[in-house]
Formats: C-alpha cells, structure tokens, sequence
C-alpha cells in the first residue's frame, strides 16, 4: 500500500513539474492577473512548503492522516481539472498532462478503497 501511495505521490510531482511548464497558476484566482514571472516564483515558492509539509507527515506519527487527507486531494484535484477543461488558459489538454492528472485520481481511489 505504501508504495501504491508513493507511486500517486510521484504522479502528483510530475504534475506539478508539468503544471509549472504549462503555467499552471494563470487557473487559480489570485495568481492569475500577476505577471508571469512574478505568479511563477509565487507558485513554485507555495510548493516548496507543500512539499516539505507533505514529506514531513509522510515519515510521522501522521502517515494514515496524510494519505487520506492527499488521496481525498487527489481525488478533488482530478475532479477540479475536470471541470477546468474547457478553460480558455488551460494547456493540459494534451494525452501525457491527462494521463497524469487521471492517474492520480484513480490510484487515489484504490488507495483509499485500501484504506479503508
């Protein structure tokens, strides 16, 4: 199971990774009227402590708390860029960002059903 979550873990990074090449934060509401360069360092700088708040549950007390609360995010996340499809600033409509986000929210779902 823990490796079934690593796996979605890693999906979530390359998506991420993805999501800065396809400028991901001209999506989200506040990010989407700075300059690019500027929404950019914003962004990345977020994930930074994302990913040191993630990483640090992951190896605590906390492990079952953080793979529900991700698999749930994942879940949403997927559904998110779903509903996002059609958005005239959307650049994941390409087969390898898809494979990605969709991956990611249907490990989601068996890691949860696991979870359970």
């Amino acid at each position: 199971m823990f490796i079934l979550f690593l796996i979605n873990l890693s999906l979530f990074l390359l998506h991420e990774m993805d999501a800065i090449r396809r400028s991901e934060w001209r999506l989200f509401v506040i990010l989407k009227d700075m300059e690019d360069s500027k929404a950019y360092s914003v962004f990345t700088l977020i994930h930074l402590f994302l990913y040191v708040l993630i990483l640090s549950l992951l190896f605590s007390e906390y492990q079952l708390i953080i793979f529900w609360v991700l698999d749930v995010f994942f879940i949403i996340h997927t559904i998110l860029h779903l509903f996002f499809e059609r958005h005239p600033r959307n650049e994941f409509k390409n087969s390898f960002s898809r494979s990605i986000i969709y991956s990611m929210g249907f490990l989601a779902i068996i890691h949860l059903l696991f979870l359970m």
